[in-house]
């Protein structure tokens, strides 16, 4: 076994514990960006989720992240070279490295799109935010299988899982159809329907809260649409059949912009 000056195991220390503290802030973002973008935390606790600590989190994992490839550059023995760091698996380079590259260089594409919002069409930025989520999981792989060539992974499997279940699974929740939200209790369903009674749906959005989180499109895209510019259209009095649809929109709106009354068919 080569020895290892104590040049290196400095640098070895650091890229570790800076690469650690990566991988968990990395999982917390992801835990509180979808808490956020969907409304449910205040569903469990009765307050809004604040976006700030969500910035706070990907901020904190991005720093980290950058750090923990840094201190691989200055290596005495086998350093990466900085266009490894740009076009993985160029030069010999490994797989697990490249986890890590790609997954690092979509996440800073997130967060410079997400800087950068306000002036990025809002359906491209919107489309690139969420390639986040596949940076965070091409990272954590990335982080277990180096754990598991340097011989860690006993040492940081009860952390590492810890902080990986819930955001596994509050990704995966983010993504089921209302319906199934439904019947696992994480979202409430819709009153039912009374014969003869209101059946239709007016429906009004405040656009001082409004975020243009754009969740609401997904929701009812009959209904919400949301313009290259950023702006929400949206139908004031939408037909009877999309009533359900609509409700379902306004739940998930994590800012509570979407104001949805019933209203008789044919009403005014």
């Amino acid at each position: 076994m080569l020895a290892v000056s104590e040049h290196d195991a400095g640098v070895w220390d650091v890229a570790t514990m800076s690469g650690r503290a990566a991988y968990v802030t990395m999982c917390l973002a992801a835990c509180w960006g979808v808490l956020t973008a969907t409304g449910w935390v205040r569903k469990i606790t009765g307050r809004a989720a604040l976006l700030s600590t969500h910035q706070v989190l990907a901020t904190f994992a991005m720093a980290s992240a950058v750090t923990h490839v840094s201190a691989l550059l200055v290596l005495e023995s086998a350093p990466l070279t900085a266009y490894q760091l740009v076009l993985p698996l160029v030069g010999g380079g490994e797989v697990r490295h490249a986890l890590g590259v790609v997954g690092l260089e979509l996440m800073l594409a997130a967060s410079i799109t997400a800087a950068l919002r306000r002036t990025v069409f809002h359906r491209n930025w919107v489309h690139l935010h969420r390639l986040a989520y596949v940076g965070v999981w091409l990272s954590a792989m990335h982080a277990w299988l180096g754990a598991a060539a340097g011989g860690h992974v006993p040492v940081v499997w009860l952390a590492g899982i810890t902080v990986l279940m819930p955001a596994i699974t509050v990704t995966v929740l983010r993504f089921l159809p209302p319906p199934l939200l439904v019947r696992l209790g994480v979202i409430a369903a819709d009153p039912p329907v009374v014969r003869g009674g209101p059946t239709g749906v007016r429906v009004a959005v405040d656009h001082e809260r409004c975020r243009h989180y754009a969740l609401c499109q997904a929701q009812a895209p009959k209904v919400f649409r949301l313009l290259d510019d950023g702006r929400l259209r949206y139908a004031r009095n939408p037909d009877a059949e999309q009533a359900p649809q609509v409700r379902a929109a306004a739940r998930v709106c994590p800012v509570r912009a979407i104001r949805v009354d019933a209203v008789e068919v044919g009403g005014p």
